[in-house]
């Protein structure tokens, strides 16, 4: 169950105004991280792109940069709770869904941009597509290259083999052996996909509860492969459409590559022991436990022979993910306890 979160006293008079707002269509969550001016402007872009009514719930999860401050001040006026502690982000949207009014639940990353009325969009085609019961977009890098993160194919032994090999690196646009990426497909068109990534993600909230939300044991990366997955065996088949494009620059909120990678290894090893058949299991650990060392002999090897300081950062980068495995080898540790989540919650908006 996700967590509980205590709201702070006071709120009886905001509250009542809210339940007599017009009932939004969709619920907006995001959770923010020390990304402070980005999380601002993405709320700017919700308000300037989106005619649909909505409501923006912002977790924040105990920033250092004013984050919190700042957004309680911003004019569209989110609800936001301010978190005393990092619980890490499948937690603080478990904690933003307890607070959502809306049918439909839009998670939203802070370092995003709405584009051309894409939540506009996305809905539209949620409703076109209602059998899918999973929706997401085209996402875009900030200098409008295309961000292929926002769908994946579901962890095979294959594409795990391809991503340790180096041959997914090698032939990105290969739908063979890019297979986890969709290689060569550049999202232009309509398409089922296995996973639609949790930067720009639209649900049922009735789903969302069906599936428990978020399973805590992601502390970050892996929650959406594991929604969605367990979405499909229940009969969803997500989908996601061009119409609806933002631009996402993606890891704002992370300090090193080493830690991003850290984190999604052991989300990857999660999600094999989960989602794979149970003969597979042993072989793609292995060879995901083996990727950032074939990664760091390639590069080392690569800047030996070249004596070029290029592939010197990289080759530093997976020797510290490779020194740092007990961090991540075995996965993440199950979550058996609830942490106590202290919080304030704003005057939510009207």
């Amino acid at each position: 169950m996700p967590p509980q979160v205590p709201v702070a006293s006071g709120q009886s008079c905001s509250r009542a105004a809210e339940m007599s707002a017009p009932h939004p269509e969709v619920s907006i969550l995001i959770v923010s991280y020390n990304t402070r001016e980005l999380t601002l402007a993405a709320i700017d872009s919700v308000v300037r792109e989106t005619r649909a009514r909505h409501e923006i719930i912002v977790v924040d999860n105990a920033s250092t940069d004013g984050s919190a401050e700042a957004i309680a001040a911003h004019p569209a006026a989110p609800r936001l709770i301010a978190l005393k502690q990092n619980i890490g982000f499948g937690r603080a949207n478990n904690v933003a869904a307890q607070h959502a009014r809306a049918e439909k639940l839009l998670l939203l990353n802070p370092d995003t941009v709405v584009l051309s009325h894409a939540i506009d969009n996305l809905l539209a085609f949620s409703r076109m597509h209602s059998e899918a019961r999973i929706w997401g977009g085209r996402t875009l890098f900030a200098d409008g290259r295309l961000n292929p993160s926002s769908c994946w194919h579901r962890i095979t032994m294959w594409n795990a083999f391809c991503r340790v090999s180096g041959l997914a690196a090698a032939l990105p646009n290969s739908a063979i052996f890019n297979t986890e990426a969709f290689g060569g497909w550049p999202r232009d068109t309509e398409r089922q996909v296995d996973i639609v990534s949790g930067c720009f993600l639209l649900l049922p909230r009735s789903q969302w509860h069906e599936l428990g939300g978020f399973d805590p044991v992601f502390y970050m990366y892996g929650e959406e492969a594991d929604l969605c997955l367990r979405a499909c065996r229940l009969g969803a088949r997500p989908m996601v459409t061009p119409a609806a494009t933002i631009i996402h620059i993606g890891g704002a909120s992370e300090t090193t590559r080493a830690a991003k990678m850290i984190k999604l290894l052991a989300a990857k090893i999660t999600l094999a022991d989960r989602h794979l058949p149970a003969w597979q299991r042993p072989m793609t650990r292995l060879l995901l436990r083996a990727w950032p060392l074939t990664r760091f002999i390639a590069f080392a090897s690569a800047s030996a022979l070249s004596r070029s300081q290029r592939f010197a950062a990289p080759a530093a980068q997976w020797r510290e993910i490779w020194e740092r495995r007990r961090e991540w080898q075995d996965g993440y540790p199950d979550a058996t306890a609830t942490p106590t989540i202290h919080s304030h919650l704003n005057a939510a908006s009207t």
